[in-house]
């Protein structure tokens, strides 16, 4: 359990499923697919939708790249939080936006799994929360020119590592779409 305490909400935080950083992403249409359910799950269930957009010398703010896929649309009151770094805590308002919340457990999913989700899952944790990443519901585009596994491995790599993953007072986990359900 969170080691936060007066924390029992889950909220469901969508990573930078931005036009410019999905558009050659591994299994993009599948991953922006089980996003979409588990918006409209959290949505149905009350539990809060938090979407994170990064901005950076690649992808500029508000430039269309910048921009939330059109598969997916934020709606009123969902927070959005905008960011320069790969963890979602730096720099930004995210941790006022869940302690107003009484969050204390995180639902990850988005994009890149090796940057902005290895980063904000690691950020959550010792941070105090619990992070559940769903591992159908994150992706990341093929750096192998450069030296690294191709994204199917680097995916099923960070699911495999989260999953057994542990720190004291708090959990890491990682389920399927099928399986979240948002408990608040």
């Amino acid at each position: 359990m969170t080691t936060l305490t007066a924390r029992p909400n889950t909220a469901l935080l969508v990573i930078d499923v931005q036009v410019a950083v999905v558009a050659d992403a591994h299994a993009r249409d599948a991953v922006v697919g089980n996003i979409a359910g588990l918006v409209d799950r959290a949505r149905e269930q009350a539990t809060p939708v938090i979407w994170v957009q990064h901005s950076d010398d690649n992808v500029a703010q508000e430039s269309e790249g910048w921009q939330i896929v059109p598969e997916l649309a934020p709606r009123e009151p969902e927070a959005l939080v905008r960011k320069r770094f790969g963890d979602s805590f730096d720099d930004t308002n995210l941790e006022d936006l869940l302690a107003e919340a009484g969050v204390g457990h995180l639902v990850v999913v988005g994009a890149s799994t090796d940057v902005c989700i290895r980063s904000t899952i690691h950020g959550g944790l010792v941070r105090g929360y619990d992070v559940t990443l769903v591992g159908d519901a994150h992706t990341t585009v093929d750096l192998s020119q450069w030296g690294a596994p191709p994204p199917e491995q680097v995916i099923a790599h960070t699911n495999l590592y989260w999953k057994h993953h542990e720190s004291p007072g708090r959990t890491a986990d990682v389920v399927e779409t099928k399986e979240i359900s948002f408990g608040n």
